[in-house]
């Protein structure tokens, strides 16, 4: 949608501000001209490699029918439901249940999701979350959040320079160390803020056309519910470590450590989940799912797929190992 685009524009637009207002500080005008270069540099950078950045980073290997048969079934079945391509499919070697969507189109789209999100949920779950990264997709979401997510981390590298300047002394040479002292604490939260924008507003569209693209929307609302349960009580330390990379997941990797959750990413969890029961009901009225599902609640899945609609001999069986 144009209104979406050009929200977009104008936040990333906003994280270059930042960027080359850090780089004015820094060294005066001669600091504004490379910052400005560097930001522009940094978007070319993120809106064509990007994705295979942040892919290196959290470790993702990509994976096919052979590796994860009933995750990779499970993809595929969904794409096709989508209207989309195949994404490059990929795991994280990471406990804590997670997962994430990269790239600048949805012909280069990659999904990921992590170990502990494949050996937690059940299939129907999983195919509840790869659908709501599959939404992002189709939305385009994708570029905007890998971009944000690239400028956004190299904001906060500069402000971890400009930290250390001034503890040994940099900022004071200069004669500019309130600036500088200003930039390393507000650009960094102003960062996080913009982030945080671009993600609450598309999350719960994320939700609502994932649900319509599974068929279900208590298996998505099922595995948020164990995601979130489970998130806090495992760390996913690269996360914590480039928490600039927060915004891309489906529930907020961080565990709330210092200021995490202050600037949280993501919208409540729990009002993820009651606008999903709210849409089952709406879907049950309308004869698009069974009134069962809508009143079982999110523990026993029923739909078009699984727990009690068709799973003989396709991705949506029970899985025969961790995954599939």
């Amino acid at each position: 949608m144009p209104t979406n685009f050009t929200k977009t524009a104008l936040l990333l637009g906003l994280l270059t501000l930042i960027f080359v207002g850090m780089g004015s500080l820094i060294g005066g005008r001669e600091g504004l001209i490379i910052a400005f270069f560097l930001a522009l540099a940094m978007n070319a950078f993120a809106l064509w490699r990007s994705d295979s950045l942040v892919l290196r980073l959290h470790g993702a290997q990509e994976v096919g029918p052979a590796d994860a048969p009933q995750y990779y079934g499970i993809v595929k079945d969904l794409a096709e439901r989508a209207g989309l391509p195949m994404p490059r499919v990929c795991i994280m070697h990471q406990p804590q249940p997670n997962a994430f969507a990269a790239g600048r189109s949805p012909s280069r789209a990659t999904v990921c999701a992590s170990t502990g999100l494949l050996e937690t949920l059940s299939p129907e779950e999983v195919a509840g979350v790869m659908a709501h990264e599959l939404a992002h997709v189709r939305n385009h979401d994708t570029l905007t959040m890998t971009v944000a997510a690239t400028i956004g981390g190299a904001i906060s590298m500069l402000a971890q320079w400009l930290q250390f300047s001034m503890i040994f002394g940099g900022g004071r040479r200069n004669g500019n160390w309130i600036g500088a002292l200003v930039a390393m604490l507000v650009a960094p939260f102003a960062a996080m803020l913009v982030q945080m924008a671009i993600s609450r507003s598309r999350e719960y569209q994320a939700d609502r056309l994932g649900a319509q693209i599974c068929g279900n929307p208590l298996w998505l609302a099922s595995a948020l519910a164990k995601i979130q349960s489970m998130v806090r009580g495992i760390p996913n330390e690269t996360a914590e470590a480039v928490p600039a990379t927060a915004h891309m997941f489906i529930v907020n990797p961080l565990t709330g450590r210092g200021f995490d959750s202050l600037f949280s990413t993501h919208p409540s969890t729990e009002n993820r989940i009651s606008e999903l029961e709210t849409l089952a009901r709406e879907m049950a009225a309308n004869g698009q799912l069974p009134q069962a599902a809508s009143d079982q609640g999110r523990d026993i899945p029923v739909g078009p797929w699984g727990g009690g609609g068709n799973t003989t001999g396709g991705p949506w069986d029970r899985p025969r190992g961790p995954w599939g």
